[in-house]
């Protein structure tokens, strides 16, 4: 049995990233002005907005039972929002950030900083692909390189957002986790992770997810994302539910 800490090994390279990157980008948040942290901003939404198509263009290769991928796609969505909404995500989560914030003195926007870093640090492919390979194999190449990016986004964020960027690391180390170590207990029904028609449909999920965090990076809208999260994990329950239909 692959030991607990190669299971969860990329998590923690996450961790560190972003905990780098915040210290970092709390060091030098005094020596940017405020134009320069709107431009980075809206350069981070627009690579967001743009990594986000791209992982939702995996729908366009998924279909069953003569369903494209773009109404499973839908049908995760709407499904997805309703029960978010139902159960207040997006407001427990804003509430988790508040009670971090006045638990640790933080300032100005840090349940921003916490939301916003949470939610992009968590959703998207390859943190679902990552875990599951990290989980199955041992092989936390996938999370590294993800822990990468986190850690280079988590400094320019962390200068305009405050110390609430680094506090993801909680929602990092819960989320990444445990989906790391839930991989093992399914390893015999997933066993190409990369190719697996739920497993697409799920990253596909992701990405829209992702373009609506860049779209309120860029204050173009204020979507709900956090609502949204319950359609990551209906997604390949709709898709096996269609695809056993007589």
């Amino acid at each position: 049995m692959i030991d607990f800490w190669v299971k969860t090994s990329g998590t923690w390279i996450n961790i560190l990233a972003v905990i780098v990157g915040t210290t970092l980008g709390l060091a030098l948040k005094n020596q940017l002005s405020k134009k320069i942290r709107l431009v980075i901003t809206q350069g981070i939404g627009l690579i967001t907005i743009w990594i986000g198509l791209s992982m939702a263009n995996s729908l366009n290769s998924i279909e069953v039972k003569g369903l494209a991928g773009v109404i499973l796609g839908l049908l995760a969505i709407v499904i997805g929002g309703i029960i978010g909404e139902l159960l207040l995500i997006e407001n427990h989560l804003h509430n988790l950030g508040n009670s971090l914030k006045k638990r640790f003195n933080g300032q100005g926007l840090f349940t921003e900083g916490f939301v916003a870093s949470s939610l992009l640090f968590c959703i998207g492919p390859m943190t679902l692909i990552g875990c599951l390979h990290n989980g199955l194999t041992g092989d936390n190449s996938l999370l590294t390189v993800k822990a990468t990016m986190d850690g280079l986004v988590s400094l320019p964020l962390s200068n305009i957002y405050g110390i609430g960027v680094g506090f993801s690391v909680l929602t990092i180390f819960f989320y990444q986790g445990s989906l790391s170590l839930a991989a093992g207990s399914i390893s015999s029904q997933i066993t190409a992770p990369d190719s697996d028609p739920a497993i697409l449909l799920t990253s596909g999920i992701g990405g829209l997810l992702v373009v609506g965090i860049g779209l309120n990076l860029l204050e173009i809208t204020q979507i709900k994302v956090a609502s949204f999260i319950p359609a990551i994990a209906i997604a390949p329950l709709i898709y096996y539910l269609i695809q056993h239909l007589p």
